[in-house]
């Protein structure tokens, strides 16, 4: 039933509602299975979400597989990685996919060792090429693009958006039996942090700040023109370093990735790392003194000046609408 087909992997870490990233892995996922004229699998490690099967058949899922049990609810990364090991081992999947969450980080290239498999981390998108595939990558952090080369039956991390799915009608599940005696976790997960507020993903509108702010103080100013045009604020990765704001705003391929309808970036000089996460919004306004500042490449309406003299008259045109 799976084998040679293309295998994405979701499961659990303590969360309520659909495993994180599951849309995205599942379009780049049907992409791939079509192009290769393959069947698409969705394997869930623990619970099974609450409208998961209707996702499944809004991505041609073919058969939606799940492992149950206690040691997957919530899943660590031991249990993972034996379930997704004896799965291989039983159906030999052509390729299994999985979003990079920060448990995957760890997951999918234990898996890869465990199974003598190649692995990509930092995935941006894939293409297929012959009987191979040809991944981009982000590398160094977020300042360069790679494109890696790897046969069938790899192990692949990705970060990349989703598109929205076509409709279509819920797929079966079928449980995989697998016994976890022998399983025994070394990571124990003591606190988990929640966060029960808008979230960057969702937002339509984000106005992010950097550097260029001058100050953690002069952060208010985001706030206020994200609160006056209904959006969220966001924040570059150097500010959250800095300690100005908390890592729930960080956008960018180790923050949040977002698909904003509109993005202005205030101070941010537009380095690759953080344009991975809002390279995919519908308009990008750039607000930024260095006119040759990277930022105004991808932004499609830019002013350059002090921020903290056009962020105050934004604001009052923002309420004065």
């Amino acid at each position: 039933m799976a084998e040679n087909a293309i295998v994405v992997c979701t499961w659990s870490a303590g969360r309520e509602g659909l495993p994180e990233g599951a849309e995205e892995i599942l379009h780049i996922g049907r992409g791939l299975a079509g192009a290769l004229d393959k069947d698409l699998n969705w394997l869930v490690l623990g619970p099974l979400s609450p409208g998961a099967s209707a996702l499944a058949g809004q991505y041609g899922v073919a058969h939606l597989q799940q492992i149950q049990d206690p040691k997957l609810d919530p899943a660590g990364s031991d249990a993972c990685v034996e379930a997704i090991a004896a799965y291989w081992a039983e159906h030999n999947p052509g390729t299994l996919i999985v979003h990079q969450t920060g448990e995957a980080r760890v997951v999918a290239p234990r898996v890869a060792g465990r199974l003598g498999k190649a692995v990509v981390m930092n995935g941006i998108s894939i293409e297929a090429v012959d009987s191979n595939y040809q991944i981009t990558a982000s590398a160094y952090g977020g300042d360069t693009r790679v494109i890696y080369e790897v046969g069938a039956g790899s192990v692949l991390s990705f970060i990349a958006n989703a598109a929205v799915p076509e409709p279509g009608d819920g797929a079966p599940v079928t449980a995989e039996s697998l016994a976890f005696d022998r399983v025994e976790e070394r990571v124990q997960v003591v606190e988990r942090a929640t966060f029960d507020g808008p979230r960057l993903d969702d937002a339509e509108i984000i106005v992010s700040g950097g550097r260029g702010l001058g100050s953690a103080d002069n952060y208010k100013l985001i706030e206020e023109l994200a609160a006056a045009l209904g959006g969220l604020p966001g924040a570059s990765r150097p500010i959250v370093d800095d300690g100005w704001v908390d890592s729930s705003h960080q956008v960018g391929l180790t923050g949040r990735i977002t698909r904003a309808n509109l993005y202005i970036a205030v101070g941010i000089s537009g380095a690759s790392q953080h344009m991975a996460g809002c390279s995919a919004a519908g308009t990008i306004v750039a607000i930024n003194r260095d006119a040759d500042a990277a930022i105004f490449q991808y932004a499609r309406y830019g002013i350059q000046g002090d921020a903290l003299k056009i962020l105050p008259e934004l604001i009052r045109a923002a309420g004065a609408r």
